[in-house]
């Protein structure tokens, strides 16, 4: 069971944040296939109208891969153009797919890359959202601002990295 309940409302949107695979175990095959069954559990759960990711490899790839397994809406936030361009062909692959399975794709800041443009995104995807599902081990960083972002602007926040440590390093079924 995915801890805690986000709170119902007119139209459920959940944003994900959460770490990049070196946080996660790797970024190997094992790795990807959990975050995915995860994914799909707690949005099986929440079952929201809409999920917003932020694009980025891990938690945010999952949750955007689950929300297209499922039928969910996705809208892809992408932090800025050529977000991918540094990424390995077989991710920029999968974010290419992604993209043109997402409802909508929101070129959160136009041009290339600067710092400041993550946490541009990250405020975006929680002003869209009712809810957050992160995927944050309580340390600082990227993952962190946004959380703290969140509740800061008092939208509820889900952190399933509890449930992450039980499930991630479990023998396989």
């Amino acid at each position: 069971m995915i801890e805690s309940i986000l709170v119902a409302s007119a139209e459920m949107i959940i944003a994900g944040t959460g770490h990049r695979p070196d946080k996660l175990g790797g970024y190997g095959p094992a790795v990807a296939s959990r975050l995915l069954d995860l994914a799909r559990a707690a949005l099986m759960q929440y079952r929201p109208d809409k999920v917003i990711s932020g694009m980025a490899l891990g938690w945010d790839t999952a949750l955007a891969l689950a929300a297209i397994e499922l039928d969910i809406p996705l809208i892809a936030a992408v932090p800025f153009e050529g977000h991918e361009r540094k990424w390995r062909p077989e991710q920029k692959g999968q974010y290419w797919l992604i993209l043109a399975r997402a409802a909508e794709v929101v070129i959160v800041s136009p041009g290339g890359y600067e710092a400041w443009k993550m946490q541009a995104r990250n405020e975006w995807m929680v002003d869209h959202a009712t809810g957050v599902l992160a995927l944050w081990n309580g340390g600082p960083g990227g993952t962190g601002n946004c959380v703290e972002y969140a509740r800061a602007s008092q939208v509820e926040i889900v952190n399933l990295w509890s449930t992450w440590e039980r499930y991630a390093f479990a023998p396989a079924r």
